[in-house]
């Protein structure tokens, strides 16, 4: 794997990650997670295709995050990393937060986007549907084992019993507060349902039906704004469904932007 640095168009450093050969896939992680996130699941598809992961502002080795990052901003963010490396149109496999930026890189972007596969993700705003009460009291709870609890929202039981670890999904401990907060903002302020209709690369929306960090209703509700769309709820799998099940997931990934 190679390294190298995107300048954003405020200046902002961006640290990508190049590996593989073969048609460009963009790889974009969940929020306060850098490209380690992809780690196991990029060598699903680095035999045929030249996967390209991302720090995210405040995350790896790219520069902080200004105040008022949003998804689209960072979306942006994403153009330059493409410009940077000559690419263009790629396939974009992206999950959770890094979903939601996607969808900004295809609405406003679509040159740059040839196929699209939106895993564990959501339109944002007001008409998606959050993670219920307890879910998000037990992400912040000072007194409880926030680490089990959120690889509980991960992954199933089962899985965690054969898989000791280490896991790569639950954020990068090398953030600053400053860019936790930052990431949350960006990821809490999403809403782009008004112009979902805009995407008009072929896209296949993903999600873990027993997913409750982000509900798998969300799948659906993206399905029905994004024209021709493909739906896929993978039964038995939470948010790390990418992951869990990359052994059915990655192959119907690969089959999707080849077909």
């Amino acid at each position: 794997m190679t390294s190298t640095i995107a300048t954003a168009a405020d200046g902002a450093r961006i640290a990508v990650q190049v590996s593989g050969s073969g048609p460009p896939l963009l790889l974009l992680a969940g929020q306060a997670n850098n490209h380690h996130w992809w780690d196991d699941v990029r060598s699903d598809f680095s035999d045929r295709r030249t996967t390209i992961t991302v720090d995210q502002r405040g995350t790896g080795d790219s520069d902080e995050p200004a105040d008022d990052m949003t998804t689209r901003s960072m979306a942006g963010d994403m153009v330059a990393v493409l410009g940077h490396l000559g690419l263009g149109p790629v396939d974009v496999y992206a999950t959770s937060m890094g979903g939601r930026i996607a969808q900004w890189l295809a609405v406003d972007h679509p040159h740059l986007v040839r196929r699209l596969v939106l895993g564990c993700t959501s339109p944002g705003g007001p008409r998606a549907v959050e993670r219920d009460a307890g879910v998000r009291r037990g992400l912040v709870d000072p007194s409880g084992d926030r680490r089990r609890f959120l690889l509980e929202l991960m992954y199933t039981p089962e899985w965690l019993a054969g898989h000791p670890g280490p896991y790569r999904v639950l954020g990068d401990p090398s953030m600053t507060a400053a860019a936790r907060r930052a990431h949350l903002r960006a990821s809490d302020g999403h809403d782009d349902w008004e112009v979902l209709g805009a995407i008009a690369a072929p896209t296949l929306v993903l999600h873990g039906a027993d997913d409750v960090m982000t509900p798998a209703v969300n799948a659906e509700l993206l399905a029905e704004r994004i024209p021709g769309s493909e739906l896929m709820v993978l039964p038995g799998l939470r948010h790390a469904f990418f992951d869990e099940g990359r052994a059915v997931v990655s192959p119907l990934v690969e089959k999707f932007l080849t077909g």
